[in-house]
């Protein structure tokens, strides 16, 4: 394996890894009452978007053309706006544990769009990885539902669940319409403009919730997880998220989305909220088994190339 490809899945490794552990923080901050889930997004975003500009000042200045900014700010609709906003409300009707499962269908979406888009092909070897990493994913998932007891449905769970399957969908258009477009400029320019125009849409929806939270109430552990989950959990994951989209294939870059519920499991675990058991060991094989049979299956230019 080159050095970029080993330099994308330590990206899409980390900035995963990250995501999972952001879940349970997020949770412990909302579960306090005095920050909403909308809060918290428009928070990350605002949060991102200052960083993003001022690490930009430290590097060489880029101009970034007219329609470049266009094509950027339907990038942030995908990456952002959309996928964050649909999650969040979809959570908010529906379940956590049906809305952790259908987070699942990801890679899916992104191999049938990179076939369709990019030309990439959908070898039996993609297929039975996604399929193993997908098994995985869900062992995890429904054994920590059963260890927590049962999920409770929200109010209209059918139009939370398609909620989440449309920041799913979002976010693996993203992954494939965007590929060649990030690398055009630094990872740094590309994130300054998406998470400002996403500030830009989401701040309509949220300033009232902003006016009226009581900032007071925090405590220092919630507010140190609020640091971590803007720097860490936003700031530094879309930075490396870009790194993996550049020197990554869509659908192989998608399967480390199975990364966040083992991450999430692990910290459950050292927390003294799950028990480690049998099932856990088989998923995190599963999990990284399928991994390694979509990055090990054939790219269409590996394809090309054999049939020259």
């Amino acid at each position: 394996m080159d050095a970029t490809k080993m330099k994308g899945h330590a990206a899409m490794l980390a900035a995963n890894s990250m995501w999972g552990l952001m879940a349970p923080l997020a949770k412990f901050v909302m579960m306090g009452g005095a920050v909403s889930s909308l809060v918290m997004t428009d928070l990350r975003v605002f949060g991102a978007m200052i960083l993003f500009w001022i690490l930009s000042f430290f590097q060489k200045p880029e101009h970034v053309g007219h329609k470049d900014l266009m094509k950027l700010f339907a990038a942030s609709l995908l990456a952002i706006v959309f996928n964050q906003g649909s999650y969040i409300f979809g959570v908010g009707l529906t379940s956590p544990v049906d809305a952790s499962i259908i987070t699942t269908s990801m890679p899916l979406i992104a191999m049938i769009l990179a076939a369709i888009f990019l030309k990439e092909p959908i070898t039996g070897k993609k297929i039975l990885g996604i399929a193993v990493g997908a098994s995985g994913a869900l062992l995890l998932i429904m054994g920590s539902s059963q260890t927590a007891g049962a999920s409770v449905k929200g109010d209209h769970p059918i139009w939370g669940d398609l909620l989440v399957l449309l920041a799913q969908c979002s976010y693996a258009f993203y992954f494939v319409l965007f590929k060649n477009f990030v690398a055009r400029y630094s990872a740094v320019t590309v994130m300054k403009w998406m998470f400002t125009y996403a500030f830009i849409c989401l701040l309509p929806f949220s300033y009232n919730s902003l006016m009226t939270t009581d900032w007071l109430a925090l405590d220092g552990a919630r507010i140190g997880s609020i640091v971590f989950i803007v720097a860490g959990a936003t700031f530094l994951c879309y930075l490396l998220i870009v790194v993996g989209q550049k020197n990554l294939r869509p659908t192989v870059a998608g399967m480390y989305n199975y990364i966040q519920p083992l991450v999430a499991t692990i910290v459950a675990i050292v927390w003294g909220m799950d028990a480690f058991n049998w099932v856990k060991v088989l998923s995190v094989v599963m999990i990284f088994g399928g991994v390694y049979l979509v990055t090990s299956s054939r790219s269409r230019a590996e394809m090309d190339a054999c049939e020259s």
